[in-house]
This record gives structure tokens, C-alpha cells and sequence, in this order.
């Protein structure tokens, strides 16, 4: 059996110079409740449960993958954070938490080789006022400065039933299921509406940017602004990332890494948010390798394929991946990912669960046109290139790069 919780809650819901919050309750949230005050993994695990969750710049999630006789137990649990947390939400708690938040950013990014490359992106990408502007953990300052009437006053405004999203899948009686919901989480009001965020546009200003960090070879970023999750071109720009890099006959993979042997490790992604999305593409330079040869040799498979576009077997190889990631993620029934993962982020960003045929659909669709599009819209005046270079070594970034901060 699998339990799901999604607060649409995410970052981006958070204010310049009081960034963190969103992040900070997913730990908060584990810590217990009025009326399970000794914490949520003990009791769970002892009833044989996984358990975890996670905090992004859209959303908070929360699961439990548990056997059949627990399921009660992990929907009151839910139940009972979701409408009585805030009477057991202490100074000395938060105080903890925060801490515990304040180490794993160090540890994740401060102190992580190319840790803070994805910062310095959103910071040039985005403005100082766009919701995305700022990492989901947040800014150490503002969580220094955040008091747990802070935490208080944004737990209200977000994380009632009217903001949240629930899935129960596994082997139990629908009926059953939304009787144990209604008992469980009728008595807890709404909540006041959240209104959806308004991000002002991203100008479309190319930036050539450089961090120095504790790293041995260096690595090269290429960020666009791209289509928002869901939206027109979203689609072809996710199986473009794919056709470029994933696997060792993707495009660049094969002329980078194995034939010409400049790049040690590539990707490419489509990170696909709700207000916006970002392309990357990430090489990592073979010893002696400049990241001025990565850079033309990726601006020119980009403009390539804008002219010519895929092969027809590239757009199969496509499909076939695309079929299969769907696949995949509908493989088991909870987690991060999985069947219930799924229905609730289809039922949060587009209103109802029954999205799966249609998105489906939107990759079935993409022709080699599309394709070829979607690599035209990448155009090398509009990118974010940033160099993360060896200390001492600021040469080594491209050239007109400045400090990222």
C-alpha cells in the first residue's frame, strides 16, 4: 500500500530575503504533531514502513509505502500534521531543525564539488523578484533570521486540505479508502485559498558567468529559459535534452565523450517547473580539453540539428525512451515516483489524476519538425554559459566570463 501527500507549496511560494521556509517544514513535518509528539519514522517504521519526503521550487511531498495493516495508521499520521502540527511546533524544534537545515546545505552544496553551479544559474537566469530566483533550501541568512512565528504564520497559509492533494493506491477498496479519508481529514477546515504566483517574464539576456571551486577538471553549463511543465514545446525540448545526451548513441554522448574524447561525463535536461522551465546541458572537460572546444562543439550539434533535424530513427529511439520512462515510474505503487506519485502530481499541476494518456500523448505527437524547433529555440544569445573551473585557474573559464557573485 502507498500514501501520498502533496502540498502545492514550493519555493517559489516563499518572498525574497524569507527563502527556506517551504524546505525547512518538510523536516519540520517529521518532528510530530499534537497527537504524536514523539516524531513520525519510529512509529511507522516499526509497523514496517518506508517513509520520506521532498520539497521543490512547486510542491512538498510526503509518502508512506506500508503493508495493508498500517494504512490507517500512515493516513492518520498525515491527518494529523496537516491539521494539528502548529501545537507542537516549539521555538526549541524549529531552532533544531533549522540547524539541521543549515548543515545539510553546507554538506549538499557549500562543500560539494560543482555544489553551487545550479545557484548561479537561477541567479543569472532569473531575476532578483521571480519566484526562482532562489534555491528551495534558502538563503542561510534569511533562515537565520526566520522565527518560529514565521514558520507558524506560513504553515496556515499552506498546508490545510484546501492546498493539498492525497493518493491511496494498493490494494484497497475505493469505497473503503475515501471513507477512511473522510474520517480521517474531514474535521480539519480548508483553509484560506492560495492564489496562484505571478512571475514577471525572463528577459532573455545571454551571460557568460565563472565560479572557481575545489574541483579537478572543469565543467561547462549551457541554461536557456524554456517552456513552463505541460505547455507548448515542453515536450520536445524534454526528448531533445534525451536525443542529445541520454545514452551512449545520443548525439553528443557519442561525438564528445567516445569519438572525440574532449568530455568525460554530458547530460542534458529539461527541467520542467510550473512557472517556467530550464534546458541544460552539462559537460565535464577530458583532461587537456578546453571548455571553448565543449562549448562549439555543442552550439554546433544544436544548430545542426535546428537545420537538418533528427533522423527518423532518432525520433524512434525517442519514443521508445519516452515509453519507457512512463513505464518505469508507473512500476511500483508508492515512493518518490510510482503510481501515487504520479496521480497526485497530475491531479496538483493540472486538476485532475485521469492526465496520463494525455501527456503520453504529447511526446507521441513530436515529429522531426518539432524537433528541429525546439533545438532553434536554443539560441547561443540567449544562454546562461557558466564556467565552474579549479581555484587558482580563472583562465580556464570562457572567455568574457565574470564571477558568478
Amino acid at each position: 500500500m502507498a500514501v501520498s501527500v502533496w502540498y502545492h507549496v514550493g519555493s517559489k511560494n516563499e518572498q525574497a530575503g524569507r527563502t527556506g521556509l517551504a524546505h525547512l517544514f518538510e523536516h519540520l513535518m517529521f518532528e510530530g504533531s499534537a497527537h504524536q509528539p514523539r516524531g513520525y519514522f519510529e512509529p511507522l517504521q516499526e509497523a514496517g514502513a518506508a517513509l520520506n519526503g521532498s520539497t521543490s521550487t512547486d510542491r512538498t511531498n510526503y509518502w508512506e509505502v506500508v503493508p495493508r495493516s498500517a494504512v490507517e495508521l500512515a493516513l492518520w499520521m498525515e491527518a494529523d500534521r496537516m491539521g494539528w502540527l502548529l501545537p507542537a511546533l516549539s521555538a526549541a524544534r524549529f531552532d533544531v531543525q533549522r540547524a539541521v537545515v543549515l548543515n545539510e546545505r553546507r554538506q549538499t552544496y557549500e562543500n560539494r564539488p560543482y555544489g553551487l553551479a545550479q545557484f548561479a544559474i537561477a541567479h543569472a537566469l532569473f531575476e532578483a523578484d521571480h519566484p526562482y530566483h532562489w534555491p528551495t533550501i534558502g538563503d542561510p541568512a534569511d533562515l537565520r533570521a526566520a522565527t518560529v512565528d514565521d514558520a507558524r504564520a506560513f504553515f496556515a497559509r499552506y498546508y490545510h486540505p484546501g492546498n493539498a492533494s492525497l493518493a491511496i493506491t494498493g490494494d484497497l477498496d475505493t469505497d473503503e479508502a475515501f471513507h477512511l479519508a473522510a474520517r480521517l481529514f474531514a474535521d480539519i477546515p480548508a483553509g484560506p485559498p492560495v492564489r496562484p504566483v505571478v512571475a514577471p517574464a525572463v528577459a532573455p539576456v545571454g551571460r557568460r558567468i565563472a565560479l572557481e571551486d575545489r574541483v579537478e577538471l572543469p565543467r561547462l553549463y549551457l541554461a536557456w529559459p524554456t517552456p513552463a511543465l505541460f505547455t507548448a514545446g515542453d515536450a520536445e525540448l524534454d526528448m531533445l535534452a534525451d536525443l542529445l545526451a541520454n545514452g551512449r548513441t545520443a548525439r553528443l554522448y557519442r561525438r564528445l565523450v567516445h569519438d572525440e574524447r574532449v568530455a568525460t561525463e554530458l547530460a542534458a535536461t529539461q527541467g520542467s517547473r510550473e512557472l517556467g522551465g530550464v534546458f541544460q546541458v552539462i559537460a565535464t572537460a577530458a583532461p587537456g580539453q578546453s571548455l571553448a572546444a565543449l562549448e562549439s562543439a555543442i552550439v554546433g550539434e544544436l544548430a545542426r540539428l535546428a537545420s537538418e533535424g533528427p533522423t527518423d530513427a532518432d525520433l524512434e529511439r525517442g519514443r521508445a525512451q519516452v515509453e519507457a520512462a512512463f513505464v518505469y515510474r508507473l512500476q511500483t505503487l508508492g515512493g518518490f515516483g510510482g503510481k501515487a506519485d504520479q496521480l497526485n502530481a497530475y491531479n496538483v499541476y493540472r486538476g485532475t489524476p485521469d492526465y496520463f494518456d494525455t501527456d503520453l500523448g504529447r511526446y507521441q505527437k513530436v515529429t522531426r519538425q518539432d524537433l528541429a524547433a525546439a533545438a532553434s529555440s536554443l539560441d547561443p544569445a540567449r544562454m546562461v554559459a557558466l564556467s565552474v573551473v579549479p581555484r587558482g585557474q580563472f583562465g580556464a573559464a570562457l572567455s568574457g566570463s565574470v564571477q558568478a557573485w
